[in-house]
Order: structure tokens, then C-alpha cells, then sequence
């Protein structure tokens, strides 16, 4: 049978307030009394109900995070920023995968609310109109992390997405390719769809007509990175450079034109999105916009304590400085 604080306070003959002060670090306990409780603590393997804790505190220090997919390893450095400030500040973290489904979004917030999180940090592809109705109802802080929401009233960390697209393409334009091409993930996806929009903001600033088959809209792979190279290799009139939205696309891309007997970057020029560790790991290295995705999930959590503690937070909506850093797939 599972130890209780009263057969700790039996066995130390103390009562069970003088167990729980000890417990919850108070200093009004004699430090012998202390020191034979905490003996018989360790005696008896006692460990205190967390829930029954947080029932009492109205405060579980957990907290919930909801990403699309730990094995992405987009996701899961962000998800150790968030992991890391909050073991910092003493919160234990329930992690759920959420598949960019919708319906599962809004069942494990539900879920995370039935077991009484104290705040939730959420990452996504687009949230739903149900979803951010349900946000805006929450009892507890909800802070959104390296997605896009169109309201602006929910807390976020993020980085200025169509900016940094922008400032990709034009760096491209910059070595003398007039009209880059653009492999895009699911533009449906708030983020995406930013870079998108820069993308364009770069080609039409030059005066170039924009044309659409040098735009490819797919899933946010590898797998659909190697067929894009291949559409795009395809065309009579073929690209001289390739902007693309994430650094696991962009390795799809280079391997895919490395298959077909194009050299990256004498034959084109590839620029990725994120600067994970896949960017050192392809050869050639891959020259991509340096999003701080870390500091994302830790300056998340970080805010997140904030809202919870009720502290003064001067700006709910952060964004996170970018850059682009030129590795071997660019000249």
C-alpha cells in the first residue's frame, strides 16, 4: 500500500501540519523536528500526491505543451527550450503531439484543463476558429510559440516569418537570380503562408512577373523536397535558385537535383528555412534563415511563468530577432 502522511506523522509522532510544512519547505519547524521528519520520510519511501497538493494550492505546478510532432527536430529543440526554463522554475511539463489535427488540438487541450496544467504553451500549423474560442475562454495562461494567430490576442513568441522569407529571396536576388523559385509546405498553414508572402514581396519588388510553375506547394518533407527538384528540373526554362521553407524540404531539393546529375550551388542555389541541425549535415551545407528555435520554447515558457505569477509582462507579443547564415549551397 502506498505510504501517507499519516503514517509519516505516526512514525515520527508529529501531526500531519508539522509533515506538511516540512513538506512544503516552511521554516516554521524546529530543525531537529525537521530532520527526524525528513529521516522517516526517507525511511518509509513516502512521496507526496502532487494532485492532492495541487487541490489544496489550487496549483499543480505542471504545465502543458502541445506540439504538431516530437520527432520533427523543429519541434523537439523548441520543446526542449520549453522543457529546460520550466524544470528551471520547479514546473513539470505533460508534452502531447497534436498531428496538426484539429480535432485532436482541441481534445488534448481539454484534456491538459482536466488535468489541472497551470498554463499551457501551444505550437501549430493553423488554429482553428473553435480552438482560439476555447483559448480566449481558459482558466489558465495560454501562451502560442512559432505560430502565427490572426487576432493577436492570445500571447506569442515568434519570429517575423514573411520578413525573414522576404530577406531569403532577396539574398538569392542578390547573386543574380532574378526569379528565384519557391518550394513551399502547406500554405494553409499560417507560418507558410507568411513566407509566401514574402517570397513574393522580393520577386514582384524586382518587377518579375511571377510565374507559377516555379512555385511548388507541397508537405513540409524530405520526400517532397526530392519530387519538387524534380518538377522544378523538368522545365524548359528551369530556376537558377531555390528558396524553401524548412531545412528538411531544402535537403529533399538538394538530394533530388544531386540525383539527376545538378551540382548545389554551381548549377542552382538553395537557401533553407530554420537552421536545425540538418543545415551542417547535408553536403553541401545548406545557407539558411537562422530562426531561434530554442529561444522560441524557452522565452515561451519564460512568459508563460510570467502570466501564471500574475508578474508585470510589458509586451505579450514577442518577436525573436532572424538571420540568415551563407553555408556551401549558396556562392
Amino acid at each position: 500500500m502506498n505510504v501517507t502522511i499519516y503514517d509519516v506523522a505516526r512514525e515520527a509522532n508529529v501531526s500531519m501540519a508539522t509533515v506538511s510544512r516540512v513538506v512544503n519547505g516552511n521554516p516554521n519547524v524546529k530543525p531537529a523536528t525537521r530532520k527526524k521528519v525528513l529521516g522517516t520520510i526517507e525511511t518509509l519511501g513516502y512521496r507526496p500526491n502532487a494532485v492532492a497538493r495541487g487541490l489544496a494550492s489550487k496549483r499543480t505546478t505542471t504545465v502543458g505543451a502541445i506540439i504538431p510532432d516530437i520527432s520533427s527536430i523543429f519541434f523537439s529543440e523548441l520543446a526542449r527550450g520549453i522543457e529546460d526554463i520550466a524544470t528551471m522554475y520547479k514546473y513539470n511539463m505533460i508534452l502531447s503531439n497534436s498531428d496538426q489535427n484539429p480535432d485532436k488540438e482541441l481534445t488534448l487541450f481539454n484534456s491538459m484543463l482536466e488535468k489541472q496544467v497551470d498554463g499551457i504553451v501551444f505550437m501549430g500549423g493553423k488554429i482553428s476558429e473553435e480552438l482560439l474560442q476555447q483559448f480566449e475562454k481558459s482558466p489558465v495562461p495560454i501562451v502560442i510559440a512559432a505560430t502565427v494567430q490572426g487576432t493577436g490576442d492570445i500571447p506569442t513568441v515568434a519570429i517575423d516569418y514573411e520578413q525573414a522569407a522576404y530577406e531569403a529571396t532577396n539574398l538569392l536576388v542578390s547573386h543574380n537570380h532574378q526569379h528565384p523559385a519557391f518550394v513551399a509546405g502547406e500554405t494553409e498553414i499560417e507560418t507558410n503562408n507568411e513566407k509566401y508572402k514574402g517570397y513574393l514581396r522580393a520577386v514582384t519588388e524586382h518587377n518579375v512577373e511571377v510565374k507559377q510553375e516555379y512555385i511548388v506547394k507541397s508537405t513540409n518533407t524530405y520526400d517532397a523536397g526530392l519530387k519538387a527538384a524534380q518538377q522544378l528540373a523538368e522545365l524548359s526554362d528551369r530556376p537558377s535558385a531555390v528558396f524553401v521553407s524548412s531545412d528538411e524540404m531544402a535537403l529533399g531539393v538538394i538530394h533530388g537535383f544531386q540525383d539527376i546529375g545538378l551540382n548545389v550551388p554551381e548549377d542552382i542555389e538553395v537557401v533553407g528555412y530554420d537552421n536545425t541541425r540538418l543545415a551542417t549535415m547535408v553536403r553541401p551545407t545548406l545557407s539558411t534563415v537562422v530562426q531561434p528555435t530554442y529561444d522560441i520554447g524557452a522565452v515561451a515558457m519564460r512568459l508563460l511563468t510570467k502570466l501564471m505569477n500574475k508578474e508585470e509582462v510589458t509586451d505579450k507579443n514577442v518577436t525573436l530577432p532572424h538571420r540568415i547564415i551563407e553555408r556551401n549551397s549558396t556562392k
